[in-house]
Formats: structure tokens, C-alpha cells, sequence
């Protein structure tokens, strides 16, 4: 019954649910596991790289830079993270510009977060069938860790997982971190 409602970005199922956030999120669930952990000094992010044996490694990228200060790694679609990492250099790079002073964690997510939130609503395009696991350190707050979903919500975390093997990460995390 959902695939009747799936045409349309902003047309709800009967269920309430928004089918292609559905998919988008299949498809960050099918996505290479990735995980971040937040420590006093610092933060760890990491993923799965696995290729077929004949392809050139270097030509993929599953960590960025996206400022000195700012990492992030993903899980889901790899042409979708790329948009998303332009997208992000060029708002810290306009950000720098203007007020002369590195963007912060937060506020690298809350403009990529507000791009796939509008990716959401837009006619023309889809969600991005990536969730994004943000990485910084800033100056007056220190380390930070933010996972962004394909529906623009995000969230800080001690540590967290997206992918194919969150839930047995998560679990692992619970367990381990308090």
C-alpha cells in the first residue's frame, strides 16, 4: 500500500510515515558501518572500506576534512555524501569569510542538517540516502560528535553508530561507555 504514496515527497501513507525518508533510511542501513567516540581530548570517528578487489582504494572516500577542525564519515550512498561534502566546505569557507573565524561543530551540522531537511520538501529532488557522523574539535567547547539523518534531524553523542551494524555498536557503546 505505501508504494502508492511513494511518488511524492510530501504526500504521507496511511501509516504517517514520508515513504522516501523510508527509503533513504534503507539505504544508510545498507550503507558500511560507521561509528564515532567522543573522549575528553578528542574524538574517533571510523568506518568499514570494503571494495572489490580490483578497484583502486584511493579513489574512494569514506572520511572527509571538511575544515582543520571538522571530520566527518558516513553511511548509506557515496554520491550523496559528496554533494553533502562540498556543500559543507562551502558554507565554512563563507562562514570564514565573513566573521574571520573557523565555523564551529554545531554549526557545520545545523547547515547540513537545514540542506537535507530541504531536500525533504523539494520538488525535483530526494532525500539523501546518507546519515552523517560529524566530528570536531572547536575551541571554547572542545571535542564534538553529531549524527545527521536523512531527514535533517541530528543529535550530539558520547558515541554512536550508523549503518549496516549500529545496533550491535550501540549495544557494544551502552555497555562500555557511561
Amino acid at each position: 500500500m505505501d508504494s502508492y504514496y511513494d511518488f511524492s515527497l510530501t504526500t504521507f501513507s496511511p501509516s504517517g510515515k514520508l515513504v522516501q525518508i523510508e527509503y533513504a533510511l534503507q539505504a544508510v542501513s545498507d550503507g558500511a558501518t560507521a561509528l564515532g567516540i567522543k573522549a575528553k581530548n578528542g574524538v574517533v570517528i571510523a568506518t568499514e572500506k570494503k571494495l572489490p578487489p580490483l578497484m583502486d582504494s584511493s579513489s574512494i572516500q569514506k572520511v572527509s576534512l571538511l575544515t582543520p577542525n571538522i571530520g566527518m564519515v558516513y553511511a548509506g550512498m557515496g554520491p550523496d555524501t559528496r554533494v553533502l561534502v562540498k556543500k559543507g566546505r562551502k558554507k565554512a569557507e563563507a562562514y570564514f569569510r565573513q566573521y574571520k573565524d573557523p565555523i564551529t561543530s554545531i554549526g557545520i551540522v545545523k547547515e547540513l542538517a537545514s540542506v537535507m531537511q530541504e531536500f525533504t520538501q523539494s520538488g525535483g529532488v530526494r532525500p539523501f540516502g546518507v546519515s552523517l557522523l560529524i566530528a570536531g574539535y572547536d575551541k571554547t567547547t572542545g571535542p564534538a560528535l553529531y549524527q545527521v539523518d536523512p531527514s535533517g534531524s541530528y543529535f550530539g553523542w558520547k558515541a554512536t553508530a550508523v549503518g549496516k551494524n549500529m545496533v550491535n555498536a550501540k549495544t557494544f557503546f551502552r555497555k562500555k561507555i557511561q
